[in-house]
């Protein structure tokens, strides 16, 4: 009897554990998605909020109207951008250049994450578990500090009268300063330094379940470690590198603390953009379709990705 009345409550209990991530997508991601999309097909207004309305009554009647010159703005700087030079464009296609630098900035700082931090996570998988702990435990270090002051630690440290470079012209190998602060190269200092937790935690998720007698098999059939390497354990660590590639790549893409100060404002990323729209020159909507596209781009990799896991999870049961 008990044992009837606990598998009648089995499918409600699944039901509500099911709900509380599709409750959470809902409230944290559809609903605020839903009112960006909203705000981007309206106009600017003076007004509170400063955005025209969709919905209008007049009378007897309902009327909608979308504007979508916000979109067209975008679109024309895309036309303008593939027709004239870099030079040109640079100060003509405002969006789209802040799109290239987003895209373009996470990549290097997604390859680079990952090519520091898979022989860290590797390492730390193949040690033993008091070791292991200890060396997790300084991976997650950093995030006992203030974000903000481990950005700030990085303008002393890249300053022209910084710690690397008096270090450098200490040891003889500058005359004078290198300009390290202030451009791309500090940001992509800032953001591989921010985000490569991000991509050790999944690497080693999945390489310390990697079963050693593989290896072993491996090793007694005549394979040298390299060749070991590249076909078994590479190969089983591919859901975690692209995991840890997406969890680095889609925040890096919308960044705006660290180019902002580690880039002085030089360098212009989306995020930029988008504070600039929200706050000084108050175009929400313009601000709003420039996210919405942003969403579009970051949508076909996160969708691939989810396909992939699937494609594992099937082949791991078949």
């Amino acid at each position: 009897m008990i044992k009837g009345l606990l598998m009648r409550c089995l499918p409600k209990g699944r039901t509500l554990v099911t709900a509380v991530p599709y409750g959470w997508l809902l409230l944290f991601f559809l609903l605020p998605f839903f009112f960006v999309l909203k705000i981007s097909f309206t106009e600017p207004d003076i007004a509170q909020p400063p955005y025209t309305q969709i919905v209008q009554q007049e009378e007897n009647k309902t009327i909608i109207t979308l504007n979508t010159g916000k979109y067209h703005t975008i679109l024309d700087e895309a036309k303008a951008f593939a027709e004239t030079s870099w030079s040109e464009a640079a100060s003509n296609s405002q969006y789209i250049i802040s799109y290239w630098n987003s895209l373009k900035l996470a990549l290097i700082t997604t390859v680079l994450c990952l090519i520091i931090g898979y022989p860290i996570a590797y390492n730390i998988a193949r040690s033993d578990e008091a070791t292991r702990n200890t060396l997790l435990m300084l991976v997650m270090l950093p995030f006992w500090t203030s974000f903000l002051l481990r950005v700030y630690a990085w303008i002393g440290i890249l300053k022209d009268n910084g710690v690397l470079n008096n270090i450098l012209m200490t040891l003889g190998i500058i005359n004078e300063p290198i300009p390290l602060l202030y451009n791309q190269f500090s940001v992509i200092v800032g953001m591989v330094y921010s985000y490569l937790p991000f991509m050790i935690l999944p690497l080693f998720s999945h390489l310390v379940k990697l079963d050693g007698r593989l290896l072993e098999a491996a090793a007694d059939l005549g394979a040298k470690p390299w060749d070991a390497f590249f076909k078994i354990t590479l190969p089983l660590s591919k859901g975690g590198m692209i995991a840890g590639s997406m969890m680095v790549f889609i925040p890096a893409v919308g960044e705006y603390v660290i180019p902002e100060l580690l880039g002085g404002g030089e360098v212009l990323m989306i995020g930029k953009r988008l504070m600039d729209d929200f706050g000084a020159n108050m175009d929400w909507p313009q601000a709003s379709a420039v996210t919405v596209i942003m969403m579009i781009l970051l949508i076909a990799p996160i969708i691939w990705f989810h396909r992939f896991e699937a494609k594992q999870m099937e082949a791991g049961k078949s």
